[in-house]
C-alpha cells in the first residue's frame, strides 16, 4: 500500500535446514538485485495474510508465519518512506513456481553465508544486512504481537 509517498510491506524469509531462500528480483527498481520475497500491503488486507500471498505469488510455496524479525523503517532507492514488516516462515505446501515477470532467479543460501553476501548484489542492503544479522544470531519476535481488529 502507498500512501503520499509512504509504502507498506510485508516480507518473509523461508528458512529450511539451516538454508533461506533468497529471490533475485526482475522489477526496474530492482532489476537482478536479490531479496527476500515480499511486496506491497493492499489496502484492507491483514499484514500476515499479506506476508504469506506474497510468498505464494513470487515462489509458489504456501508458508506457516512462525516469528517477526522486526519493523523496519526506510527510505529506498525510489525515495519512498518504506514501514517492513518482516517475518520467518517454513513452507507447508505449494512448491517452486517463481514469478517470471517479478523473479528472474531463486536459490537456498546457508544462513552463515548470507553474512558475506556483496551489498551490490542485495536490495536496500542495510536494511537486509539488518534482517540477515537478526536471522543468523536468532533474535526473533512472536507474531502474536500482530493483531488484526
Amino acid at each position: 500500500m502507498s500512501q503520499n509517498g509512504m509504502v507498506l510491506v510485508a516480507s518473509v524469509s523461508i528458512i529450511k535446514d539451516n538454508m533461506v531462500l533468497m529471490i533475485k528480483e526482475n522489477k526496474p527498481t530492482a532489476l537482478h538485485k536479490w531479496n527476500f520475497p515480499s511486496g506491497r500491503i493492499e489496502q484492507g488486507e491483514d499484514i500476515l495474510d499479506a506476508a504469506c500471498r506474497e510468498v505464494k505469488e513470487e515462489t509458489g510455496y504456501d508458508v506457516r508465519l512462525i516469528n517477526s524479525t522486526g519493523v523496519y523503517n526506510f527510505t529506498s532507492s525510489t525515495g519512498d518512506q518504506v514501514i517492513l514488516f518482516h517475518f520467518i516462515g517454513e513452507i507447508i505446501g505449494g512448491e517452486l513456481n517463481l514469478h517470471e515477470d517479478e523473479i528472474a532467479d531463486s536459490r537456498w543460501i546457508r544462513l552463515s553465508e548470507t553474512l558475506h553476501l556483496n551489498d551490490v548484489e542485495l536490495r536496500d542492503p542495510v536494511v537486509l544486512r539488518n534482517i540477515i544479522d537478526s536471522i543468523v544470531s536468532q533474535q526473533f519476535y512472536s507474531i502474536d504481537i500482530y493483531k488484526n481488529t
